[in-house]
C-alpha cells in the first residue's frame, strides 16, 4: 500500500493544529501509560497500522507489558487492567464508535466515577485527537516508519 498524500507537507497548518492538540493532551497530566492504552485501543478499532505501531512501541518504551498490549482487545475478560484503565477503555470505545450506541449512560457513569469532570473532558480530547490522527493516517495511507516482514 502506498501513501496517497503526505498530509504533513501538503497542509502544514492543519498538521500544526493537530500537533497543538496533541501537545495539549500531553500537558493535561493524565497518566502517560493510560494515554498509550487509550491511543492503542482507538487505533485498533480504527484499523490504523501506523498509529498502532507508534503507540505500542511508545507504551513498551514507557514500561507497559507486552501481555497487556496483546490482550487489549479483550480487556473486559482479564483482570490485567485497573478500574481507572477499564473506565478509560470503555469511554474510548464509546467515543470512537459513537455511531453504535451514542455513548451509553452506563459508560458515562463508569467513566465519571473514575475521573474528575476535568479529567473526563481531557480524556475525551485525547480520544478526539487519536481518532483524528487515525483518520488522517488511514485516509492517506501513512506508511510505517520501517516495514518489517514477518517469518517466511
Amino acid at each position: 500500500m502506498s501513501e496517497r498524500i503526505d498530509y504533513k507537507k501538503t497542509s502544514p497548518r492543519a498538521f500544526a493544529a493537530m500537533l497543538a492538540l496533541e501537545q495539549a493532551v500531553h500537558g493535561f497530566g493524565l497518566e502517560p501509560l493510560l494515554l498509550e492504552l487509550v491511543k492503542t485501543r482507538a487505533s485498533q478499532l480504527n484499523g490504523c497500522a501506523f498509529c498502532l505501531d507508534m503507540h505500542t512501541r511508545d507504551a513498551l518504551a514507557q514500561g507497559e507489558t507486552a501481555q497487556r498490549l496483546l490482550l487489549l482487545p479483550a480487556w473486559r475478560e482479564t483482570g490485567l487492567y485497573s478500574g481507572r484503565e477499564r473506565a478509560a477503555l470503555a469511554w474510548t470505545e464509546a467515543l470512537t464508535l459513537v455511531h453504535d450506541d451514542y455513548v451509553p449512560d452506563a459508560v458515562y457513569e463508569q467513566a465519571s466515577s473514575a475521573f474528575t469532570p476535568q479529567e473526563l473532558v481531557e480524556l475525551s480530547l485525547a480520544i478526539v485527537a487519536i481518532n483524528g490522527w487515525n483518520r488522517l493516517s488511514v485516509a492517506f495511507r501513512m506508511p510505517l516508519p520501517e516495514a518489517q516482514a514477518g517469518p517466511a
